[in-house]
């Protein structure tokens, strides 16, 4: 098990420690304090405005070249570090530290990829008569604000920075304040490589006065988010008193329509192992699994087995498959949600209850037959519970998974391709799994619809958002 770092801002380049308030930094695992992060004076956040402004003037006049190349330092700088800032994620975010080494080298693989990136911003140039030329550019929007949640404390960093980078933005970034150590390593990463300390920037303090006070600068021009429907919703209110481009990653309550041709025991090894994975704490977690009634009994059965073999435990321990939650109010969010669903005549399949006494761990659980109007059915659980319920038939399933206002991902397990194609065209939703788990790659767009935002991260998506249009007419 690694020791925990002290915590700094950075800003200019220069690591800020002294002289500031501080937030506790806990371990999920055992609930003691391990860290004091340092809280950004309004001073602080007007010098990384103004860092930010001189930054992007420089930034964005480094050829494509110039920048891949850093780009591709530090994406090898992060490989190589990728076992320490894997420990430091799990320390402060509980999650297996396999899984933790992993996120951090999806990092190295997204900056990988935005590097080649930088080499295909092309614009075009439309058909004319002889003697008159227009011509389509794209150009970095400006500075950019990026705020990230606790629950992927690498990946949801790197999103923030990685895209704007590529395309010639300075970025400042403010990671989680309950998981800042793996975002720090980060960015000092890109400042090792040899992004100016001026481009790119991460700073700390209690949420709303540092959105507050960042999104209230013109000099900010682009703002990107990834946390809950609720937040979103407030920082886009707050962009538009400034017509600021947004990027908004938000919730989402994933379905999973399980049809009776498909591979149930595919199914089953995959979705049980997706739902817990992170102890259910992902933004594209299967959460309602929508069963056509011919295969429920079969999956139902499978799916309890599955979960009750789940390891939970210590991220550092040998074997454990399911860390802690990432702090309190999601064990008590889930065990309210529980008791709602329970009462509404739900079943409770498995689990249902919070391990121990120290640490907010909590059983893998699975609840069936949840009415429509229990909570869990309409709010994002986030957390380690799967409900189960008997379908009719594609009709029906098509509609249950649409009927809520998010539209993140959604997955679906069949054999008939025509269903695919129907599924592909009608279920409402910005990410689609047909018969895999996977929702996630680095050159492919990752966002949602709906109430889960708009925009995309990753793929080349991921460097347009960070761009404009400029349409140059020449007679």
């Amino acid at each position: 098990m690694a020791n925990y770092t002290t915590l700094n801002l950075l800003i200019g380049g220069e690591k800020i420690t002294e002289g500031r308030e501080t937030i506790e930094v806990v371990d999920p695992a055992t609930e003691e304090v391990i860290g004091q992060l340092p809280k950004a004076t309004a001073s602080d956040l007007d010098d990384a405005l103004a860092n930010a402004k001189s930054g992007f003037d420089t930034w964005r006049r480094k050829s494509a070249d110039e920048r891949a190349s850093t780009l591709l330092k530090a994406a090898q700088l992060i490989r190589e570090r990728a076992s320490d800032i894997g420990q430091l994620l799990t320390l402060e975010q509980g999650k297996p530290v396999k899984e933790a080494i992993g996120e951090t080298m999806y990092c190295a693989m997204l900056l990988e990829f935005y590097a080649g990136e930088c080499k295909r911003l092309y614009g075009r140039t439309l058909v004319r008569p002889e003697g008159s030329r227009v011509e389509v550019q794209y150009h970095p929007v400006g500075p950019v604000a990026g705020f990230s949640a606790w629950n992927f404390p690498a990946i949801n960093v790197m999103r923030k920075i990685g895209g704007a980078l590529a395309a010639g933005c300075s970025v400042i970034v403010k990671p989680s304040e309950e998981t800042p150590a793996a975002g720090i390593a980060l960015v000092q990463a890109m400042l090792d490589a040899g992004v100016p300390g001026d481009a790119v920037q991460c700073v700390f303090g209690v949420p709303d006065e540092v959105s507050r006070h960042l999104l209230g600068s013109p000099i900010i021009r682009k703002v990107t988010f990834t946390g809950s429907t609720a937040v979103g919703k407030h920082l886009s209110k707050l962009a538009a008193e400034d017509l600021k481009v947004t990027t908004m990653e938000l919730g989402g309550h994933g379905p999973v329509l399980v049809f009776d041709d498909a591979d149930v025991e595919k199914a089953l090894n995959t979705m049980a192992a997706n739902k817990y994975r992170n102890a259910g704490q992902v933004c594209v977690s299967p959460t309602r699994f929508l069963i056509q009634e011919d295969v429920f009994e079969k999956f139902r059965d499978g799916f309890v087995e599955r979960a009750e073999a789940v390891k939970v435990g210590n991220g550092f321990e040998d074997g454990v498959q399911m860390g802690p939650m990432a702090n309190a109010r999601g064990v008590d969010g889930i065990q309210s949600k529980i008791a709602n669903a329970k009462d509404r005549g739900a079943k409770l399949l498995t689990g249902g209850e919070r391990i121990g006494n120290q640490g907010y761990f909590h059983q893998p659980t699975v609840l069936s037959e949840v009415p429509l109007d229990a909570e869990i059915m309409n709010e994002e659980p986030f957390g380690p519970v799967a409900i189960l319920n008997p379908m009719s038939g594609e009709d029906a399933m098509i509609e249950e998974a649409n009927r809520l206002p998010y539209g993140l991902a959604a997955h679906a397990w069949t054999s008939d391709p025509a269903r695919r194609r129907r599924l592909a065209a009608e279920i409402e939703a910005g990410m689609l799994a047909l018969n895999t788990g996977s929702v996630s790659a680095v050159d492919a767009p990752f966002g949602g619809v709906k109430w889960s935002g708009h925009g995309s991260e990753d793929g080349p998506e991921g460097v347009m958002a960070c761009m404009v249009p400029k349409t140059v007419h020449e007679g």
